[in-house]
């Protein structure tokens, strides 16, 4: 619940309010709908505090590539423990474990993971350079890849960099060629790697306005403005959704905890059901074996050594049984967390 705490408030498009959280808290890619970057214009012009944009869709090495603005290190509180932040576009600063685990330090590279190796068309592995690690948090923004905004909408394909192709000495590239405009076409070169020399071929395309990004975590300047703001989506003045982090995870906590308690009752029934089939198992036995055990007392047996017989029969199965719900319980540990995540959160 701290990091739900600490964040007081949530704006995204509408949809599952958990999705939305998920993604803007612990950068798990939930499928959630994307809002505009404008929209962070509009939250700012309220006055009631300050939007910081997200942007989570893409991920390096399996990490979360995260673009937002450097407002994000203010709100959390993160510290540069070698580097700096970043500065330009390509660059990106990274998470505590992020570089234990892949053994990175300001001045290596990273490459951004394509979402469909069969994707020719759309979004480019991107070579980002790692300028700075952050102190270890405790917080997903350990394991998370932070970059400027505009890189994650590079990686996306919404910005790019190229040859200057009114300089290029490569004619076939070229598609159409006016007074006013030169056409290239698909053989153009695209740079997948940002750097001083080539940082000012890298454009956008159309209103940067209108590109997409996750959600906003919007910080109210006090009660009042929270209130205030909440009542503006909750009477439709604005449009997507706002939501409060900590009573969204509350409830799916709520949920979980509800769901622990019916595994508990339904282990607790299944337990006392098998001591009953085992009671009738054992007294079925014994009464199936009652000319072997009046043999025993026959030749001279006693009470107690017919039932040091039975009993140390019942407990090699109770062990074999403990053995073997213990090689069962190990191999089941592998899948427990697959099992949570697919068909109960």
């Amino acid at each position: 619940m701290s990091r739900a705490d600490s964040t007081p408030l949530i704006v995204g498009a509408k949809g599952s309010s958990t999705d939305l959280v998920i993604n803007s808290l612990y950068f798990r890619h939930e499928k959630i709908e994307n809002i505009l970057m404008n929209f962070t214009g509009t939250l700012k012009l309220t006055g009631f505090g300050n939007p910081i944009p997200l942007l989570s869709s893409f991920k390096a090495r399996g990490y979360s590539i995260v673009g937002t603005n450097l407002d994000y290190f203010d709100f959390r509180n993160l510290k540069i423990a070698e580097g700096r932040k970043f500065g330009f576009v390509g660059e990106c600063v990274i998470g505590s474990r992020v570089a234990e685990s892949l053994n990175l330090v300001p001045g290596d590279s990273l490459i951004s993971s394509p979402e469909n190796f069969f994707d020719f068309a759309g979004v480019y592995p991107l070579k980002m350079t790692v300028v700075g690690v952050l102190k270890e948090t405790n917080t997903p923004d350990d394991q998370a890849v932070f970059t400027d905004i505009k890189t994650n909408w590079i990686i996306m394909g919404l910005g790019h960099g190229h040859e200057d192709i009114t300089q290029t000495l490569d004619q076939s590239v070229i598609l159409n060629r006016d007074s006013s405009n030169v056409t290239a076409n698909a053989k153009l070169f695209m740079y997948n790697v940002i750097n001083p020399k080539n940082l000012d071929s890298f454009h956008f395309h159309g209103d940067i306005s209108n590109y997409p990004i996750s959600s906003i975590i919007f910080v109210p300047k006090d009660t009042k403005s929270s209130t205030l703001l909440r009542g503006r989506f909750e009477s439709k003045e604005m449009i997507n959704q706002i939501v409060v982090p900590s009573k969204v995870v509350e409830t799916l906590l709520q949920s979980i905890f509800r769901i622990k308690e019916i595994f508990n009752t339904v282990f607790i029934l299944v337990g006392f059901a098998t001591l009953l089939i085992l009671g009738l198992i054992v007294t079925l036995s014994i009464r199936l074996r009652k000319d072997e055990i009046f043999t025993m007392f026959t030749i001279g047996s006693s009470r107690a050594k017919i039932f040091e017989i039975i009993g140390f029969e019942l407990l090699i199965l109770v062990v074999c049984s403990l053995i073997t719900s213990f090689i069962l319980y190990q191999f089941t540990d592998y899948f427990v967390d697959d099992f949570i995540n697919y068909f109960i959160l």
